[in-house]
């Protein structure tokens, strides 16, 4: 270098900074060292976490995509590296959160010979991005990294990666010109909300249906004044129960899988549906049958971030392309004639999901739902709460209340081995909240290794393992079709204490229900990264089954 040039993977890190990049997740390679040397200098202003696995780095780096709404950084090295990490960008990109994913690659002399690790991102990746690019002119970094930050925020979030010759990264170049990116939000037109207007209007059972990405904070306080003004009865798609105040008096459900059937029936019966932000996809709408397609019964008034979205499917009376934040602000002071008439409709669907929520036996001497019960008290409103897929996950979505967003962190991709990685990026980006990470077994063990990048980084997350030794979603469709043909399904583990207390964390085991709440208010007077081993009973198959019961039928 001299005063006049650097290297490119200066110029990336500076075209990083420049966009606002503050953390980034990764696992070290030798593809991409000349990035890694660059990060020396600026390790105040862009933090690296090094992580175990790169597909942990990936999915810390959505997760900081769902925090932030900015795009999660995430470095890995070529061939093996991406791999592993493609998971991440299969979650970012059903669940439209931003992210740019940063790979090493072999050098351009290299190309097309199947040089160690090589493989072509553009080519591999198109399914899972917004945009796949390689950068192969040291002197174009800039240019690529503002565009990689704007696609990945613009229209429909989504993932976006750029692969990085080893020799690119080595060579000298001017220091680049960078204007910060500015997401290109669509805004909802004049014509669109009267419309909007017109139609609510003249409805009589309405719902309002929320999710997807694109929230702040502000946008939902406007959007829970809106409900409230106008006694608007609210669900949630699929994982996204932090859209609402769940203790809000107008709040009535989440419509993800294992919904409330009343819920299921109260939106079949609705006449104007309005759906702000989630895209209407297979876990919400039930295997695309609880909504006729492509034509809904329903009146469908349908709001989303990607132009491309709207009619996908369901063909909408009135699609409108807008943000959360750009018609929630629209949307807070606008009052239907009708809506008087609409209260006595919301307390009854609100009863009903009261008497859903509350809680239930299963076999075993951990009764799951009161664990939750127990925690809607004992967590401060803000806390967050991760978790990956698995049975396991079915309580806390039925029993838990999210007050506070953003206060979930799960992916609608349906990844194993999320929760874990997300729960200590959320506590890395937010030090003063309390975190909570609920895995089962078999999901914990797909990215148990991150105690270590807990423990390394001070991220006091409370881990909470459900074990019933066994992958339980699998096993209870085995039971459903295959009933006593058991295969591939059960599972051998550690002793999860002393595991976690080996990686220096905080550990106790919970056996009855009366064991968990000093467990957990020991975990959090921990100091440090804890675990909580919660025995289950493997009968205990679902909130409302079990395996005997779904042998028999």
């Amino acid at each position: 270098m001299t005063d006049t040039q650097i290297t490119g993977g200066q110029a990336l890190i500076e075209a990083l900074m420049a966009n606002g990049a503050d953390l980034a997740f990764g696992v070290p390679g030798e593809s991409y060292l000349a990035a890694l040397d660059a990060l020396y200098d600026a390790e105040k202003q862009l933090k690296f976490i090094t992580c175990r696995h790169e597909a942990s780095a990936a999915n810390m780096a959505e997760a900081y995509g769902k925090m932030t709404g900015r795009p999660g950084i995430c470095f890995v090295t070529r061939g093996p590296g991406a791999t592993h990490a493609t998971i991440g960008l299969h979650t970012a990109f059903q669940d439209s959160t931003p992210m740019i994913m940063l790979i090493g690659q072999v050098a351009a002399d290299q190309v097309e010979r199947e040089a160690f690790q090589e493989v072509d991102y553009r080519r591999f990746l198109s399914e899972v991005t917004k945009w796949t690019a390689e950068i192969n002119d040291a002197s174009r970094v800039a240019e690529y990294v503002g565009r990689a930050f704007r696609v990945a925020t613009s229209g429909r979030p989504g993932p976006v990666a750029l692969a990085l010759p080893e020799d690119m990264l080595r060579a000298l170049t001017d220091r680049q010109a960078c204007l910060p990116y500015r997401p290109a939000k669509a805004h909802p037109g004049a014509e669109d909300m009267a419309e909007l207007k017109r139609l609510m209007d003249g409805a009589k059972r309405p719902l309002l249906m929320l999710g997807g990405s694109g929230w702040d904070a502000a946008s939902v306080k406007q959007v829970e004044a809106f409900a409230e003004k106008n006694n608007l009865p609210v669900t949630v798609s699929f994982r996204c129960q932090d859209r609402f105040d769940n203790n809000h008096p107008n709040y009535i459900g989440d419509m993800g899988i294992g919904a409330n059937p009343a819920l299921v029936k109260r939106m079949q019966d609705a006449d104007v549906l309005l759906v702000l932000g989630p895209r209407l996809g297979e876990m919400t709408t039930g295997g695309y049958e609880r909504l006729s397609v492509p034509v809904p019964k329903q009146t469908l008034i349908h709001i989303h971030q990607g132009a491309e979205e709207l009619g996908r499917v369901y063909h909408p009376t009135l699609g409108i392309n807008a943000t959360p934040t750009t018609i929630a602000p629209m949307l807070a002071d606008m009052v239907f004639e009708n809506s008087a008439t609409w209260a006595d409709s919301t307390k009854a669907d609100r009863a009903a999901f009261e008497a859903w929520t509350t809680p239930n036996d299963n076999p075993g001497a951990v009764k799951l739902a009161s664990l939750y019960e127990y925690m809607r008290d004992a967590l401060p409103e803000d806390a967050i709460l991760c978790n990956g897929a698995g049975n396991y996950a079915a309580w806390l979505h039925r029993f838990y209340r999210y007050r506070t967003f953003p206060g979930q962190l799960a992916p609608t991709s349906g990844a194993m081995g999320y929760g874990v990685p997300a729960a200590i990026a959320a506590k890395i980006i937010a030090p003063e909240r309390t975190v909570i990470a609920c895995a089962g077994d078999g999901c914990f063990m797909m990215s148990s290794m991150e105690l270590a990048t807990a423990v390394r980084y001070q991220a006091n997350v409370i881990f909470l393992v459900f074990n019933n030794g066994m992958l339980g979603t699998i096993r209870m469709h085995q039971e459903r079709n295959y009933p006593y043909r058991i295969s591939g399904t059960e599972l051998t583990n550690p002793d999860f204490v002393k595991f976690a207390e080996s990686f220096g964390a905080f550990a106790t085991r919970v056996e009855k229900t009366e064991d968990f709440a000093p467990a957990l208010k020991a975990a959090q007077a921990a100091g440090k990264p804890a675990l909580i081993e919660i025995m289950v009973d493997p009968e205990a198959i679902g909130p409302t089954a079990t395996l005997t019961g779904l042998r028999n039928k």
